[in-house]
């Protein structure tokens, strides 16, 4: 795994989503094309703060728009 991949799976385990009512996901496990609601952005608080200026936070939505080997492009809110 390169340092890329991961740090890629680091930052895309701190963001859980709604898997059901009750349960959670990280984000890297929603499905392409569904809209999820944020329930979580966990990490240190730099880190924290560093995804809630992108847009990560808990109570918004995000669809996960593609994703190959890992990665992922989303769609944040609008």
């Amino acid at each position: 795994m390169s340092l890329t991949q991961a740090l890629n799976v680091r930052f895309h385990e701190r963001i859980h989503v709604n898997l059901k009512e009750d349960a959670m996901m990280p984000l890297t496990l929603a499905s392409v094309g569904a809209e999820n609601m944020i329930q979580r952005v966990g990490g240190n608080p730099a880190v924290k703060k560093h995804l809630e200026d992108m847009g990560f936070v808990a109570g918004g939505s995000v669809t996960v728009v593609s994703a190959n080997g890992g990665n992922l492009i989303v769609s944040i809110q609008e």
